[in-house]
């Protein structure tokens, strides 16, 4: 539209609408600037300035050309809007108009334009300097736990809005000051070449030419720098908000109105003047009585304040001995789950594209999925008790693991365990404990070339923690965490975990859920560990063996996730040697069962089984051991050490379609 009117002449009719459009969007700009909050609220006025700034001057070119060409006509030539301002404002007289205009040229370029330009620099200039401080600033917060890694990112946006809108503010200015030049001339060339056009070619008198086209020019100005007015004040009033919060008239009026006494003498100041000679003193007397009613006003509101302070006050002291207590209370509790970084690994937490922060938050997703287990959030914490590339994971205030990254650097890997040639550090993965190497990041892609596993130190200390998180899962499941997995189910199964018999249903049920966790059994089928609970716990309160009914329940959910590739339950089972001394070994006493068994043969039977398993655990292979269910439990308990990848799975956990193959045999 814009490079339509600098190009096609446009009809009277035409150019009065887009006269109004631009005299609307002036007005509409003014509001919003009035109404906004802070400046960013309004981040899209630099590019909107330069719109209305263009759609202006064409519409200036748009009305020379019909000045210029149909002036001689009459004042109704260049449209309605053009003639109503040269007769209503200008009164027909060109020499009013031309003094009109110059005062709106002067006020519009000297004073608005000229000081908005400069706060512009100004704030475009201590917004860069100030940046780098307030990165640091969030980086610190952040570190120290006081915000979220949501919040930072959040304020940083804020920060790189901050300079670009300013930096754009700075160059938008421009616009501004160069339409009040560029309407000044257009006007001056208008006038000087309509004078010329209708005495030269329409044999108009000097006197009929200036008064049509001076009258018609000075309209164009008007009407076009009114506009312009309307928004160098707009502008002038985002770059001058700063740090001002709220909209203009609450700033501005609420800090005006703050200070009573300031009113009481503007009050006695203006009945002063008005008792000056030939001053209208009624005037100043009724200005004089509002701003004393509305100092009064405010001085009471301030007392309300200051007792509404006071109580607050009172009410703050008598509550401090119970903060205090509260307070030592949360010195004593202790974070679930929580990861130290030595002074060398911060910049992992703090840097602007941190990824460890995100890589542990999604931890929760990976235990939800394959553990139906609510992971606690993970305090992330720089310790100076750490030398600077270490890191410890903390279990219930317990040190659980330590590890060494560098965090500059990639770990490699070897999957074959074959050495790894190429320049770097020398280590050990510290979750598995396999040879590796540091690199420098740059060597990434030749490691990788040469079928090597790259890993950033990132993953390194995620996949640690993940293991040790997996090891003490029946530990972060608490009281508390299994109420909050029963307050998730559905209202019928709630009514079933309280028709449990036992003295403490949650308690049972969280015992059950704790030696599952501790097999790495997924209790995501939370309904229906429910339902086996609730089947044998009236005629037992043995939790091994409630739990043993429950993974009998769970046959099918067990198979899948041990079934291999070709569809297939792969399994090591006992010599009928050791099964004969296992089953002579149980004794039953009631709903209880014990084990005799002396502790020279159960070494023994641990040496057999580790002999046999560390065969396939060479080839990373973990077949399942499959036993007797009386004896399941306590083979559980002797494996559990030496193996703990091992499931041990009985009889009655096979699910009737499952398919199994016997990979070997302890004892044979």
């Amino acid at each position: 539209m814009v490079l339509g009117m600098l190009f096609v002449p446009l009809p009277p009719l035409l150019l009065d609408f887009g006269l109004a459009i631009s005299i609307s969007l002036s007005v509409l700009i003014l509001m919003v600037a009035l109404w906004i909050r802070r400046p960013l609220d309004f981040n899209s006025f630099p590019t909107l300035l330069l719109m209305v700034t263009m759609l202006r001057l064409s519409l200036n070119i748009s009305s020379t050309r019909l000045i210029l060409s149909r002036g001689h006509t009459g004042p109704g030539a260049a449209g309605g809007v053009i003639e109503g301002f040269s007769r209503f404002i200008v009164s027909g007289d060109f020499a009013i108009g031309i003094v009109i205009f110059a005062i709106l040229v002067v006020i519009n370029f000297i004073v608005i334009t000229k000081g908005s330009t400069r706060i512009a620099e100004v704030s475009a200039r201590f917004s860069l300097d100030a940046m780098p401080g307030k990165q640091m600033a969030i980086d610190a917060d952040l570190g120290a736990g006081i915000i979220t890694e949501e919040e930072a990112r959040r304020r940083r946006k804020t920060l790189e809005d901050e300079s670009g809108f300013f930096g754009a503010m700075d160059g938008a200015s421009k616009f501004v000051r160069g339409d009040a030049v560029a309407g000044l001339i257009i006007t001056l060339i208008n006038i000087v070449g309509g004078i010329l056009i209708g005495v030269i070619q329409h044999g108009l008198t000097i006197t009929q030419a200036m008064q049509n086209y001076t009258t018609l020019t000075i309209g164009d100005g008007l009407v076009t720098q009114i506009p312009a007015l309307v928004v160098s004040l707009a502008a002038g009033l985002i770059v001058t908000k700063g740090g001002t919060e709220g909209a203009t008239n609450e700033a501005v009026l609420g800090q005006l109105t703050s200070f009573p006494k300031a009113l009481y003498m503007a009050s006695a100041l203006l009945v002063g003047i008005g008792l000056l000679p030939s001053f209208p003193l009624l005037v100043f007397l009724a200005l004089a009585a509002l701003m004393s009613g509305l100092g009064y006003m405010m001085q009471q509101q301030t007392v309300r304040k200051q007792e509404e302070e006071e109580t607050a006050d009172a009410r703050r002291k008598s509550g401090e001995a119970d903060r205090a207590e509260e307070s030592t209370q949360s010195l004593l509790k202790l974070d679930d789950l929580k990861l130290e970084l030595g002074s060398g690994l911060v910049p992992l937490i703090s840097s602007m594209d941190a990824a460890l922060p995100g890589k542990i938050k999604s931890l929760r997703s990976l235990f939800v999925k394959d553990f139906g287990f609510v992971l606690p959030s993970v305090r992330i914490k720089d310790s100076a008790s750490l030398p600077g590339n270490t890191y410890a994971i903390l279990v219930q205030g317990v040190e659980a693991a330590r590890g060494e990254v560098r965090p500059t650097g990639m770990m490699v890997i070897d999957p074959a365990g074959g050495t790894i040639d190429l320049p770097g550090e020398r280590t050990k993965e510290p979750t598995f404990g396999l040879p590796a190497l540091w690199i420098d990041r740059a060597r990434a892609g030749e490691a990788e070339k040469r079928g090597h596993t790259v890993v950033d130190p990132e993953s390194v200390i995620t996949t640690h923690m993940t293991e040790v998180i997996k090891e003490h899962m029946p530990e972060l499941l608490s009281y508390g965490a299994t109420q909050e997995l029963i307050k998730n189910l559905d209202r019928d199964y709630q009514k079933l975990v309280t028709d449990i018999t036992n003295p403490s249903p949650t308690i049972l049920l969280q015992h059950v859920l704790q030696r599952l966790l501790a097999e790495r059994i997924s209790i995501r089928n939370l309904p229906l560990i429910v339902e086996a609970v609730a089947e044998v716990s009236s005629s037992t309160t043995n939790v091994a063996t409630i739990t043993d009914h429950v993974r009998a329940r769970l046959a099918n959910q067990i198979c899948n996730a041990l079934t291999d590739g070709s569809g297939f339950v792969p399994v090591l089972v006992m010599s009928a040697a050791w099964e004969n001394e296992f089953t002579e070994a149980i004794k039953i006493n009631g709903s209880e069962r014990s084990l005799l068994m002396s502790p020279q043969r159960v070494q023994d039977f641990v040496l057999d089984a580790r002999k046999v398993i560390q065969q396939f655990a060479a080839k990373d292979e973990w077949p399942a051991l499959l036993v007797t269910p009386e004896v399941r439990s306590f083979v559980r308990s002797m494996l559990e050490r030496v193996s703990p990848m091992t499931q041990i799975i009985s009889h009655n956990e096979i699910h009737r379609k499952a398919a199994l193959r016997t990979l070997g045999t302890i004892g044979a």
